[in-house]
């Protein structure tokens, strides 16, 4: 079985002028954009992806901020390839604003073949991160996805003759098709492709805009078997299974995702465990109504902002002390606010239960269920 890093070490050799952009090529400028290129790369400089690689090797890794650990080797196969190596980065931009809660990051790629690459990162490990993506669940046009749509136009108009691609993993690929979806006329008739690497789709208030319709047909969603996040809120677009030698929740790894030539290993649908989760997750948010939803998420995030915690990882660092934290904030709150979260999740398990019960009656295959339930 071969990843994103096995293909760029087969494929590597091949600029393309010889073997043209794929949606692999895609999937790992979709992760280049999560290195850490903050220490790396200078606020103007336009640089080959060679350079930084090298300049990655060079510097005190235990001081860069890396998300994941495989990134610390498809930097280095990416940077000594042909194929990569000799693509340019630039306007390499990353914003973390608590007050609007947004976290926002996207470089834009240069590509030999003389089209541009721009490529929005999903979620980081900072909770300002991850409250934003809750807000999707109730919230249309968030304020990273308007900045990722203002970043399009931007480069666009610096670039005014190329024709563009735009991707993203997780919470970048739901960037990407709605910056894609609101851009300007002009700028999307440039637009060759969209990738959204399972991403999150949108709520009603965008699904049900003129401009989504006319505009969905150039994006394309990629999903793992058990895909979760990717099946999160509404989507219209056509999209593919792949195959992922992890499980459950894991799946959404992109170094998990198969890879044969230069397509993915595709599968004709995802697994028993994805619909019924999908089903599950829809059926509790249409029973909330958006407001409910909001004051939850907000509740929730102020009980983890009590630890001071920035980042996931800070969370984490002192596991006891925070979790000592967070209970006695919670039992601070409003007798009101915990009545409405304990209603809240009393509502979810109820729905859990009773699409248990119909998968029995249906005599579906629960083990799908069973192993997302242990993973």
């Amino acid at each position: 079985m071969a990843n994103i890093i096995d293909y760029v070490k087969w494929r590597g050799d091949l600029n393309l002028k010889v073997s043209e952009f794929n949606e692999i090529d895609s999937l790992i400028l979709n992760r280049f954009s999560y290195f850490p290129l903050d220490s790396i790369i200078q606020k103007k400089e336009e640089v080959s992806i060679k350079e930084l690689s090298e300049r990655f090797e060079r510097a005190n890794k235990e001081k860069l901020k890396i998300l994941w650990k495989d990134d610390a080797d498809l930097f280095p196969v990416m940077g000594k390839s042909k194929r990569f190596g000799e693509m340019l980065a630039l306007e390499y931009i990353n914003k973390i604003e608590t007050k609007t809660e947004k976290q926002f990051s996207a470089v834009t790629i240069i590509l030999p073949d003389n089209t541009i690459y721009i490529s929005f990162r999903g979620t980081d490990n900072t909770l300002i991160g991850w409250k934003e993506d809750f807000n999707m669940s109730f919230r249309g046009h968030l304020p990273s996805q308007i900045e990722a749509k203002e970043y399009l136009e931007n480069i666009a108009k610096k670039y005014p003759y190329k024709k563009i691609r735009l991707g993203g993993h997780s919470k970048g690929g739901n960037l990407a098709v709605y910056a894609s979806i609101f851009a300007s006329p002009k700028v999307k008739k440039r637009i060759i492709s969209v990738y959204n690497n399972d991403g999150p789709g949108f709520n009603d208030d965008i699904i049900n805009t003129e401009e989504y319709k006319n505009s969905i047909e150039k994006v394309i969603t990629y999903i793992p078997q058990d895909s979760i996040f990717g099946k999160l809120l509404n989507h219209e677009e056509k999209y593919a299974v792949v195959q992922s030698t992890a499980k459950g929740v894991m799946e959404h790894d992109v170094y998990s995702w198969q890879v044969i030539g230069k397509s993915f290993v595709i599968l004709e649908e995802v697994t028993n465990g994805s619909k019924f989760m999908d089903k599950t997750i829809k059926n509790w948010l249409n029973d909330l109504d958006l407001a409910t939803r909001e004051q939850v998420i907000d509740i929730v995030f102020e009980i983890i902002n009590s630890t001071e915690a920035k980042t996931i990882g800070d969370l984490k660092l002192s596991l006891m002390k925070n979790a000592k934290i967070i209970l006695a904030s919670y039992s601070h709150i409003k007798p009101e606010d915990r009545k409405m979260i304990t209603a809240t999740i009393t509502a979810f398990i109820g729905i859990l239960k009773e699409n248990v019960k119909e998968e029995y009656k249906n005599n579906i295959n629960l083990e799908n269920f069973k192993k997302l339930k242990t993973n």
